[in-house]
């Protein structure tokens, strides 16, 4: 248990500190918002325009994906840590299905064509 006190009060410690720096440049920090620093950015280009079109889903699918498979690798900081406390071959065996499981889902990804961007051409038939 107090393992886990020590990673709380390391949380806690980063959030009082990420909420007083947020605080002190929301008051402290300077404010001269013109036209310039309100337009959007995009690659160095002016804008032309408005956009209202809609985003392709492509763009959702790769951000879903990579909280997916970033988020899997949060699990594992625990397995590493029960190495001392079972026993080498379950330790080793649990891994292992751990990471069939991420490959099977990386490969069903790329066989649904999730991060294929190209647009898709037809063959002339020669």
């Amino acid at each position: 248990m107090t393992n886990y006190l020590h990673i709380m009060l390391l949380a806690v410690i980063a959030a009082i500190f990420a909420g007083v720096f947020l605080l002190l440049a929301h008051f402290i920090g300077p404010k001269r918002p013109n036209k310039i620093k309100n337009a959007t950015y995009e690659c160095g280009l002016p804008v032309q325009g408005k956009f209202l079109g809609k985003f392709s889903v492509k763009f959702y699918l790769v951000v879903i994906l990579f909280l997916l498979f970033d988020l899997e690798v949060v699990f594992l900081y625990p397995w590493a840590i029960q190495q001392k406390s079972v026993s080498p071959v379950f330790w080793f065996v649990e891994g292992l299905i751990f990471a069939v499981i991420l490959i099977v889902g990386w490969v069903y990804v790329i066989r649904k064509g999730v991060l294929d961007w190209a647009p898709k051409t037809e063959k002339s038939a020669e």
